[in-house]
């Protein structure tokens, strides 16, 4: 399985258009409502999702590689849910993770985009609450909301050793008019205070890359795939 980064690039547009997945940095963030500030558009892409499993669960759920550097390398120790274990520890930065996006269950009851966050950096940090996800970020910037369906814990932080990973997903709702469709989106993670740093941009992948919604909203990071079924 073949991976590649994208080169840096300055219009989010030139990034969904290229339809490489990964990350591209869109210059900064407001409060939780995920419009940006500083006028920013995309400048950084990563290419390639989750580096395991077999071809037949690459080409059936769209897994794929984890850019330059495998999410599975030997050592890894995952993910540790506690604010102890975060003592001394910072949140993690966009520019170290590399988030994959993968549409699943495209046209069924479950229909939703698989989030994976994997610490790229050489050491451990956190993730917390649920990532700020733009949809449409050409139209509106304006953040999903958070699942009222999820489970409870959101508040907690989550450390990510170096290769460790962590899970969200947009759930979707299609309901067949006046909806809306992307291969893309925005996403910014979250610190201690609930607001979101810079978005980067993430080109989604799967055998139906391209996803609709009416309306849409997102899980908590958690160690486990949420709708692994």
């Amino acid at each position: 399985m073949t991976t590649h980064r994208a080169r840096r690039t300055a219009v989010l547009a030139a990034v969904t258009a290229a339809l490489a997945l990964g990350l591209t940095a869109c210059g900064g963030s407001t409060a939780a409502g995920g419009a940006h500030t500083t006028g920013g558009t995309p400048s950084r892409s990563m290419s390639d999702g989750e580096g395991k499993g077999s071809a037949a669960q690459a080409d059936s759920a769209g897994h794929l590689e984890a850019g330059a550097r495998s999410a599975t390398a030997s050592g890894v120790t995952g993910s540790v849910v506690s604010k102890r274990a975060t003592a001394g520890t910072q949140p993690c930065r966009g520019d170290e993770m590399l988030v994959t996006a993968v549409h699943r269950f495209a046209g069924q009851q479950g229909d939703h985009l698989l989030l994976t966050a994997v610490n790229e950096g050489a050491k451990p940090c956190w993730v917390t609450s649920y990532p700020a996800v733009v949809l449409d970020w050409n139209a509106d910037n304006v953040a999903l909301p958070h699942s009222k369906k999820d489970t409870p814990g959101g508040d907690k932080r989550i450390t990510l050793q170096p290769g460790g990973k962590a899970y969200s997903a947009v759930n979707l709702f299609d309901y067949g008019s006046n909806n809306r469709s992307a291969q893309s989106l925005a996403i910014a993670l979250r610190g201690a205070d609930g607001h979101p740093g810079p978005f980067y941009s993430v080109a989604v992948k799967g055998q139906k890359p391209q996803f609709s919604w009416n309306e849409a909203d997102v899980l908590n990071w958690s160690t486990e795939k949420p709708y692994d079924f």
